[in-house]
């Protein structure tokens, strides 16, 4: 495997529409950075966010996830509560070639606030809206940005096609728009 640079990122993003929108070059300033970086993208997180809430004193099952478990906001500032959970989706929606895995990594800005971003997979062959994951590690309130940067995706070219791509096994997550909760 070897990772792909951004020539191929922003060659397959605009030929292929890998990733739409697509911010062709590093964007910062006063905002968490996003966009094409040497190696990776950096999506951003969208206004929709469903904050964990244990108001209802449920227990979390994958298998039998109740919808009050969150609460839905669309916002700009998202304050997820002291060693609690978010989750919210990127802005960008992907497109995974059949021959190319994806790793999304938490950004360090948010990691030296005590705030994790799941790392996942994106598998050959899926697409959609990437369904992020927030981890407020810290004893206090912690802010996540509405359109900044979130996560960086890393793209690994595998030496072949696999035998069976996620949208070959119609994966129960393809397609995906907006939060995506647990699906069994």
């Amino acid at each position: 495997m070897s990772i792909l640079s951004d020539r191929w990122i922003k060659k397959m993003a605009l030929e292929k529409e890998m990733i739409k929108p697509f911010v062709s070059e590093q964007k910062g300033g006063k905002k968490i950075s996003y966009g094409l970086s040497s190696y990776g993208y950096d999506a951003r997180v969208s206004t929709e966010f469903k904050i964990f809430t244990d108001v209802n004193s449920t227990i979390v099952d994958p298998k039998n996830f109740k919808l009050n478990s969150f609460v839905s906001r669309t916002v700009n500032e998202c304050i997820i509560p002291p060693n609690s959970f978010a989750l919210a989706s990127t802005v960008e929606y992907f497109k995974i070639p059949k021959d190319v895995l994806v790793i999304c990594l938490g950004k360090s800005t948010y990691a030296r606030c005590g705030i994790i971003v799941n790392v996942t997979p994106l598998e050959p062959g899926w697409e959609g809206h990437v369904t992020l994951e927030f981890s407020n590690t810290t004893p206090s309130p912690a802010k996540i940005y509405a359109n900044e940067g979130a996560a960086q995706f890393i793209f690994l070219k595998g030496n072949e096609e696999p035998e069976v791509t996620y949208s070959q096994r119609k994966g129960k997550y393809m397609k995906q728009t907006g939060v995506t909760l647990p699906k069994v």
